[in-house]
């Protein structure tokens, strides 16, 4: 399937000035003329380079990665529709709708843009970070463009070198049992599944944590309603945590937060400074 390099720029073109800052959590302007978003903008929220970014519209780009298009079509709001033609265009197939989909719907990214207090990610059934707000990535890191096993948060958790430090030690246990009671239930409703066997089997292969929690057969373990994390910058904090299910999608929303005036919320707010300063650097 060749690239058609001219409609891709015409389509990336029109569809980031149908979009305004509002729509993606970012803040107009005084100074702002033309409408939509900038080229600038829809670079960094994607995680590329302006330059090549300049390149897709002005039709003369090398064809982008399904990575980098995944991460386009989020940054754009994309439909389920125009995220397959987005993909034609570029010169690859449209992504398999089978098993849990990967593709997070423009209301729920939408959501994630106003959540500007909280910490909030969306993430597949086999723990994917799909798409996260600003607080999230300074809080637990960028998740994105990760690929193969390694986008699974639970296999890096069970087998990457400092993937806990970010947990307060004594509560680790607890976040290893539910996050195998939640692979063990995802594996129980579709573990025919290519991309569910491959990480279960990775898992029990590499990490014996995973294999003798495993072996328990826990399924439907309470998810914790606070979470206590270790952050570098400042330091231990306890969030509320709340889960919201779109059992279609297979997809969870996961939103970190703290009641105002709290000391937790406090430091939410202050790592959301701290991140804001480092940008302007």
């Amino acid at each position: 399937m060749p690239m058609d390099r001219a409609a891709l720029a015409d389509f990336l073109t029109r569809r980031r000035d149908a979009l305004q800052p509002s729509d993606v959590g970012l803040t107009a302007g005084p100074r702002r003329r033309a409408p939509g978003l900038r080229r600038e903008e829809v670079a960094h929220l994607t995680g590329m380079s302006v330059d090549y970014y300049a390149r897709l519209e002005q039709a003369r780009s090398p064809q982008p990665s399904t990575q980098m298009l995944q991460a386009l079509a989020r940054t754009l709001r994309l439909s389920r529709d125009e995220t397959d033609h987005l993909h034609r265009l570029a010169g690859h197939p449209a992504p398999d709708r089978t098993g849990s989909s990967r593709h997070v719907r423009p209301v729920l990214l939408h959501v994630l843009d106003q959540l500007d207090d909280c910490a909030a990610f969306v993430c597949s059934d086999l723990d994917e970070v799909l798409a996260q707000n600003r607080l999230s990535v300074l809080l637990q890191g960028d998740h994105s463009g990760r690929t193969g096993l390694r986008a699974s948060s639970t296999y890096t958790w069970f087998t990457e070198p400092g993937a806990q430090d970010g947990i307060v030690a004594e509560d680790r246990p607890e976040h290893s049992r539910v996050r195998v009671a939640d692979l063990r239930a995802t594996w129980s409703r579709r573990h025919g599944d290519a991309d569910v066997r491959a990480l279960v089997d990775a898992l029990l292969d590499e990490s014996p944590e995973f294999a003798e929690i495993w072996e328990r057969h826990e399924v439907g373990v309470k998810h914790l309603q606070h979470k206590r994390f270790v952050h570098p910058r400042i330091g231990e904090l306890t969030v509320d945590c709340e889960t919201l299910a779109t059992d279609e999608d297979g997809q969870r929303l996961i939103i970190l937060g703290a009641a105002p005036g709290s000391d937790a919320h406090g430091r939410l707010q202050l790592l959301r400074v701290l991140g804001e300063q480092t940008l302007e650097v």
